[in-house]
């Protein structure tokens, strides 16, 4: 009898490289969590040389199926575009193309933020929602991912809106909340400007809030006063790495 094998999500952070295989019937790990030290010089090289290192780490688990790559950067068609805590050398990179020669495996380059909204999609708290469907994860910055009707559009930087002269996530991400000591009802006040600036743009039907700090979503989601349902993730830091390898092993079909 053969052996079950998963799709393999790679979240790459400023910090840490985590890696799973996921049961994508469960929409949970197949297996625990493996995390690496990002390095210090964090060159394309470099980091895919530890996503190597997790592969290598599943190779069983994960044999013949797709990988998924999440990066803390806009990626168009594999390419990276912008760089967020990791090195600058990775702009216009073909992380795509790199990670296929080094892995021998079809894999998929995605931006972070989109990888959890695709698991919030598909698997937690925007399963089975329709319309506009907006994730956005509060935590150093404002990652954000849009859906209409279930479909990515990828790469969006709503986080970087400017409002009131300032780059919202200066202001409303969790980052500023701790920065400044702010309590949850002033923080509210922040969060509540942007997301009404966000609803006059984009009139979402559903809004979902990621990251750390949507484990304490009782503290501030009920102070906002919006158009739309305004709810917390479900997968939390699980998201990023569900999402890859869902994305991944849906390209690869």
């Amino acid at each position: 009898m053969t052996e079950q094998t998963y799709p393999l999500g790679i979240d790459v952070g400023g910090s840490g490289i985590k890696g799973a295989p996921v049961d994508l019937g469960a929409g949970a790990f197949a297996a625990e969590r493996l995390r690496i030290e990002t390095p210090h010089d964090s060159t394309p090289r470099n980091v895919v040389d530890v996503i190597a290192q997790v592969a290598e780490q599943f190779a069983d688990a994960t044999a013949g199926r797709a990988i998924g790559v999440t990066v803390p950067a806009v990626v168009t068609h594999g390419v990276v575009r912008s760089a967020a805590n990791i090195d600058d050398s990775w702009i216009d990179t073909d992380a795509g193309a790199l990670l296929r020669e080094k892995l021998g495996r079809p894999v998929t380059v995605l931006n972070d933020a989109d990888a959890a909204g695709v698991a919030e999609m598909r698997f937690g708290a925007g399963k089975d929602a329709r319309g506009t469907v907006l994730i956005a994860t509060l935590g150093t910055g404002i990652g954000t991912a849009l859906f209409v009707d279930g479909i990515l559009v990828p790469n969006t930087e709503f986080g970087h809106l400017e409002i009131d002269g300032h780059d919202a996530e200066s202001k409303a991400a969790n980052s500023a909340r701790e920065r400044e000591d702010l309590s949850w009802k002033a923080w509210a006040k922040r969060l509540q400007r942007y997301f009404s600036h966000i609803e006059w743009l984009l009139w979402p039907d559903l809004i979902i809030v990621g990251g750390g700090v949507s484990k304490k979503a009782d503290k501030f989601l009920p102070l906002l006063d919006l158009r739309a349902p305004i709810i917390p993730a479900q997968l939390l830091n699980d998201a990023g790495i569900i999402g890859a390898a869902y994305q991944a092993e849906q390209n690869a079909q």
